[in-house]
């Protein structure tokens, strides 16, 4: 049996055609094509109807998908329990993160592991855009809030505290609001994405508000919106940890710290396994190990295999004053 072929067959099941089977494993469509043949020929049985427009399976490959796909399943299981049990860990780690919180918390950890493990490789893409990351074979994923995908595991980091500010000389030109009704007189940074959903969402004491600045610039990066506002641009708001040396400073000055504002949280996330390899548990836990030392109590969900420190509930914030 070529498993090569079987493996194949199965995504072009699961992806609906040739085509997105190709992409998602790497390969040509006419190598698609060819082991998709090849199978049928070595079977004797036809497995696909194809037309111009689509693609179904016939009676005998329905039954034949249903049984390949479970002994597929187990393979891929037995493969995580044996990547989950080895002693040396080795290999190549998939990593995605937003951009600003990337830049934030992501490098000491990656020197450190990488230190740790020389066997390993990590690919650690910073980026914005939307990732499937079954699809695309990605171990773990930070993400801003969670997704709602039955395939993946997710854990709540960190609530990401989000403050309207704005330069000392925006603020000696224009004024001070008070009130977030006072906002719609003035000029924003507005920041928005796929992800992020650019109007502010105030508590003005009673109920929340939701406010459309009047804004002459949109990014999809916090990094620049934070940079257009201490240059006297307009109002920001933006996560306390990325403004937090801007204020220290005196670049930014926080505004209307009465009313509250939707916050964000930072998850984690990867593909739900009967097993987790170990060069990702091992990963992660890294990553909690450096998560604890600077967020301490603030930390929300940890997975049951990583160990906390034994004075977690007594341990402090660091750098992050602003950010409760």
């Amino acid at each position: 049996m070529d498993l090569n072929r079987v493996q194949i067959f199965a995504q072009v099941v699961d992806k609906g055609s040739f085509t997105a089977a190709a992409k998602a494993m790497g390969i040509t469509k006419a190598t698609v094509s060819r082991k998709i043949a090849e199978l049928e020929h070595s079977t004797g049985v036809q497995l696909l109807l194809r037309t111009t427009r689509s693609l179904k399976l016939t009676e005998a490959g329905s039954i034949y998908f249903n049984k390949v796909n479970k002994i597929l399943t187990d393979l891929r299981s037995a493969e995580d329990q044996l990547s989950a049990s080895q002693q040396t860990i080795r290999g190549n780690l998939r990593i995605v993160c937003p951009i600003e919180f990337g830049q934030q918390a992501l490098g000491p950890v990656i020197a450190r592991f990488l230190e740790d493990y020389p066997q390993m490789q990590i690919e650690a893409e910073l980026t914005n855009r939307k990732v499937d990351m079954v699809e695309e074979g990605v171990d773990v994923m930070f993400h801003v809030q969670g997704l709602d995908d039955p395939r993946l595991e997710h854990f709540r980091l960190v609530h990401a505290h989000k403050v309207l500010m704005a330069s000392p000389e925006y603020l000696e030109r224009f004024g001070t609001p008070t009130t977030p009704d006072e906002l719609l007189n003035h000029r924003g940074i507005r920041l928005a994405s796929p992800y992020i959903d650019g109007n502010w969402r105030i508590f003005d004491g009673k109920q929340w508000q939701e406010i459309i600045p009047d804004c002459r610039l949109q990014v999809n990066n916090i990094t620049l919106a934070r940079e257009a506002a201490i240059d006297g641009l307009g109002i920001a708001s933006l996560p306390m940890m990325i403004a937090h040396d801007a204020l220290q400073r005196g670049d930014l000055l926080p505004i209307l710290q009465d009313f509250p504002m939707e916050h964000v949280t930072i998850n984690l996330i990867y593909p739900k396994r009967a097993y987790l390899p170990r060069k990702c548990r091992t990963f992660v836990e890294y990553f909690y190990e450096a998560l604890f030392q600077r967020w301490g109590s603030l930390v929300l969900d940890i997975p049951p295999y990583v160990i906390p420190p034994e004075n977690l509930a007594q341990m402090t914030p660091t750098n992050i004053c602003c950010d409760q």
